[in-house]
C-alpha cells in the first residue's frame, strides 16, 4: 500500500528515454523517413534472372581464382599472378605517395587549426605580442585552416579524381593529388582534436618551467598524442590503399583497373585473383601496422 505522505521526489519515476535512446530513436526514424522519399523498397534490390545468373556466375568463383588468364593473351604478357603483384604494387605506390603528401598536409593544417599555440595558459605571459597573438593572428589562421580543412574534405577523392582527370588527362600526379588532399584534410582534423583533447599537465609543467609557446606544444602536447596519432596515421594509411585500388576504375594502373578489365570481359576468375591480391595487400599492412602501433603504444 503506497504511502500518501511520500514527497514528490519519492515519487517520480525516472524518464524512460535516455539521451542515448533518443538519439538512436532519431536515426531509426530519420532512416525510415529516407527510405519513404526515395522511395526505395527492398523488393526491387533483388536482381532479376538475368543479374542472377551474373551474380551466381561470379561467386562460383570465389573458390577457384584464376592461376592463367581466362583469355588468349601475348605471349610477353606476365603471369596473371605477375600481373597481380605489380598492379598490387602500384596500387601500394599511388596510396603511400598520396598519404606522404596527406601527413604533410595533415601536421601542418592540424598545428594551425588547435588553439593550444595561441590560446589559454599553455601560451603563458601577458606581453603585447602575445596578447595581439592571441586575439588576432591566432583567430584568423585558426579560422582560415578549419575552413580550408572544411573544403578539403567536404569533396570525396574520387570527385577530386575526376576533376584532375578532366583537368590533366590520365596523370599521375592527379590521382595522387586526389588521395592527398582530402586525406590531407581528415588527418588534419583528426589531428587537431587529438591534441586539443590531449591531457595538459606535462604541457603545464613545461609552461611553469619558462618554456615558450612552441615547445610547449611540440614537447608537452605532441608526444602525449604521438600513440594515437600514428595509429590514426596508419589506419588511413590502409584506407589510402583501397582508395588507391578504386581510382582503377578511372583508369589508374592499379588493381581496379585490373579487376574492370576483367569483369568487363566475363572473366570472374581473374576478377577474383585480383581481389584476393588486395586482400593480401590491405591485411599485409594491417599486421605490418598494427605491430608498429604495439610499439608506439609501449
Amino acid at each position: 500500500m503506497s504511502n500518501p505522505r511520500a514527497s514528490p521526489d519519492a515519487r517520480r519515476r525516472p524518464f524512460p528515454i535516455t539521451p542515448r535512446i533518443a538519439v538512436a530513436l532519431s536515426i531509426l526514424v530519420a532512416g525510415a523517413l529516407a527510405w519513404m522519399v526515395l522511395d526505395a523498397p527492398f523488393a526491387k534490390l533483388v536482381p532479376q534472372e538475368g543479374g542472377l545468373r551474373v551474380v551466381r556466375a561470379f561467386f562460383a568463383r570465389a573458390l577457384t581464382p584464376a592461376l592463367d588468364y581466362e583469355s588468349p593473351v601475348p605471349e610477353s604478357t606476365p603471369h596473371i599472378l605477375m600481373q597481380a603483384l605489380a598492379a598490387a604494387r602500384r596500387t601500394l605506390v599511388f596510396a603511400a605517395a598520396g598519404m606522404s603528401v596527406a601527413l604533410v598536409l595533415g601536421i601542418v593544417l592540424g598545428f594551425l587549426s588547435t588553439t593550444a599555440w595561441w590560446a589559454g595558459d599553455l601560451v603563458g605571459g601577458s606581453s603585447p605580442l602575445r596578447r595581439a597573438l592571441a586575439r588576432t593572428v591566432g583567430p584568423a589562421v585558426w579560422s582560415a585552416s578549419r575552413a580550408l580543412i572544411v573544403l578539403m574534405r567536404s569533396v570525396h577523392e574520387l570527385l577530386w579524381a575526376v576533376l584532375f582527370l578532366a583537368a590533366f588527362g590520365l596523370n599521375t600526379g592527379g590521382a595522387v593529388a586526389a588521395i592527398a588532399i582530402p586525406y590531407g584534410g581528415t588527418l588534419a582534423k583528426i589531428f587537431s582534436e587529438m591534441v586539443e583533447e590531449t591531457p595538459r599537465d606535462a604541457a603545464l609543467a613545461l609552461r611553469g618551467a619558462g618554456a615558450g609557446p612552441l615547445q610547449v606544444f611540440f614537447f608537452g602536447l605532441v608526444p602525449r598524442a604521438g600513440p594515437d596519432l600514428a595509429a590514426y596515421a596508419f589506419y588511413r594509411f590502409e584506407c589510402a590503399v583501397r582508395s588507391a585500388a578504386v581510382l582503377g576504375f578511372f583508369g589508374f594502373p592499379t588493381l581496379g583497373y585490373a579487376i574492370a578489365q576483367s569483369f568487363e570481359n566475363l572473366h570472374y576468375g581473374e576478377v577474383w585473383t585480383y581481389l584476393y591480391a588486395l586482400v593480401v595487400l590491405v591485411v599485409t599492412i594491417e599486421l605490418w601496422s598494427g605491430a608498429l602501433r604495439r610499439r608506439f603504444v609501449a
